[in-house]
């Protein structure tokens, strides 16, 4: 039983051109150039991305995380590493990275293995984050059953209380990844539907360029 039709529900972009001979030739400073114009415009969440992790079966999940930092390595998140996702990273380390900017038309896919950061990078941006979330990735036991919400709201009082005026530190089972990445697609819409798509494919550590068909 069809609940819904979609078949009509379509858009045509128009927006902007990508040239394979104007982008750059480090692929992460041409994503840092999207990034930008996308924070230019004050897009929603631009720095909002779909990780994709999968078991030792190859069985896959994705949900939407945060970039808090990119650098010549490569795309930084922080979670919890008893997560669903984090479990799934240590069997499988081999991750993708989906960027969708829809008021540029745009999206960005990477794929690449990831590593945890460095105790002191997760130490430091455990730090600069609010109060109140610190004290949320004390207390959760994310991804686990829990009885319900009553129950959170109560260890997070409870935690409150333990740590006004006192220093918060990072759980030891929570932190940063690193995605370097090997494979780094930029994605422009255009009318009818022959999108711009331009791959960066690591060879050793120079990238080589190619168009793909939309």
């Amino acid at each position: 039983m069809m609940i819904m039709d979609l078949v009509a529900i379509r858009n045509d972009y128009k927006l902007k051109v990508l040239d394979e001979c104007r982008v750059s030739h480090n692929p992460l400073l041409q994503f840092d150039t999207w990034l930008n114009e996308a924070i230019e415009i004050k897009a929603n969440e631009p720095t909002a991305m779909v990780l994709a992790t999968s078991t030792a079966e190859g069985i896959p999940s994705a949900r939407i995380v945060l970039l808090k930092a990119l650098s010549d390595e490569g795309f930084v998140f922080f979670t919890n590493y008893s997560s669903r996702k984090g479990q799934e990273i240590a069997v499988n380390p081999h991750v993708a990275l989906l960027f969708h900017w829809i008021e540029l038309e745009r999206q960005v896919r990477i794929e690449g293995k990831v590593e945890k950061t460095s105790s002191h990078i997760s130490d430091e941006y455990f730090q600069s984050r609010p109060f109140e979330s610190r004290l949320s990735a004390i207390i959760s036991k994310q991804s686990q059953v829990v009885p319900n919400r009553e129950y959170l709201e109560k260890l997070w009082e409870g935690q409150l209380s333990k740590s006004i005026g006192s220093m918060v530190e990072r759980p030891l089972d929570w932190g940063g990844y690193l995605v370097d990445p090997v494979r780094i697609e930029f994605w422009q819409g255009r009318a009818n539907r022959l999108h711009d798509r331009i791959l960066y494919s690591k060879k050793g550590v120079a990238w080589e360029i190619s168009r793909l068909a939309p």
